[in-house]
């Protein structure tokens, strides 16, 4: 049985789709079967992997509106073992569309849930918002991961979406657990960076992946070529912490 892990936080700029792309890229490099779904309407995820968002007819829009089958969104991509669920602009509409609609909460999760007898992790790429995008994510998924960015407002908004968090776990998704919090854009030369570690590990000890996505420049550039980090360049700083990463997560969800 697979797993459905939903990357988010309400912040932008925090590493959101460059997780999603990379960590997916890295199970797969690791033999695990991955769908990543983009459910973001800026679609980042779905051209930081090579896919022509113009081109793209049917994605995670018509998922959530149950006009098409999960399995119809589903493309290959050039990362092995990888496949996603693409987005599309159309998909600002979403929140509007599905607002009067029974069990709105659980469109996605209706959509998505059969898919983990054939992938080993399904990934969310969460938009930059706690509305009905994100809340559908929650409540669809087994676990959360939650980038926090190594900088100076790091915290401000977190205490906001574990209380998120919270009223899924209670209202839609008791299952719903935190994977755990990944602190990116790590620099080792800024106090602040190391201040931010030891303030986050300090209040959230256990949640917190061992793991650190440092500030590194090849994995700023992967996405303008289409490219996760492991295609890109493999022996980089960024691809190395983003193998780690899959490797805490297939220890701690399969032994």
């Amino acid at each position: 049985m697979g797993k459905i892990i939903a990357i988010a936080n309400q912040k932008g700029g925090v590493g959101k789709t460059t997780t999603s792309v990379n960590l997916a890229a890295s199970l797969g490099v690791l033999e695990k079967k991955v769908l990543l779904i983009d459910a973001d309407p800026q679609a980042n995820a779905t051209s930081g992997l090579g896919i022509d968002v113009d081109s793209v007819e049917v994605g995670s829009y018509q998922l959530l509106e149950h006009t098409q089958t999960a399995e119809a969104c589903i493309m290959e991509t050039s990362s092995p073992n990888v496949d996603i669920i693409p987005a599309h602009i159309d998909l600002v509409a979403i929140e509007i569309e599905l607002v009067d609609k029974d069990q709105r909460e659980y469109m996605l999760k209706k959509a998505i849930s059969h898919l983990k007898e054939t992938y080993d992790y399904i990934l969310i790429d969460c938009a930059p918002s706690l509305g009905l995008l994100t809340l559908n994510a929650l409540t669809a998924s087994d676990s959360v991961i939650i980038p926090i960015q190594c900088e100076y407002f790091a915290l401000e908004g977190l205490g906001k979406l574990l209380n998120t968090i919270k009223s899924v776990q209670k209202i839609h998704n008791t299952n719903l657990d935190i994977e755990g919090m990944l602190l990116t854009m790590y620099d080792s030369r800024l106090r602040l960076s190391n201040q931010v570690v030891e303030e986050v590990q300090k209040h959230f000890s256990d949640m917190v992946f061992s793991t650190i996505i440092q500030r590194n420049v090849r994995l700023g550039e992967a996405p303008s070529f289409g490219e996760s980090i492991i295609n890109y360049d493999v022996s980089s700083k960024g691809a190395v912490n983003y193998i780690n990463l899959a490797k805490e997560i297939i220890n701690k969800n399969e032994l």
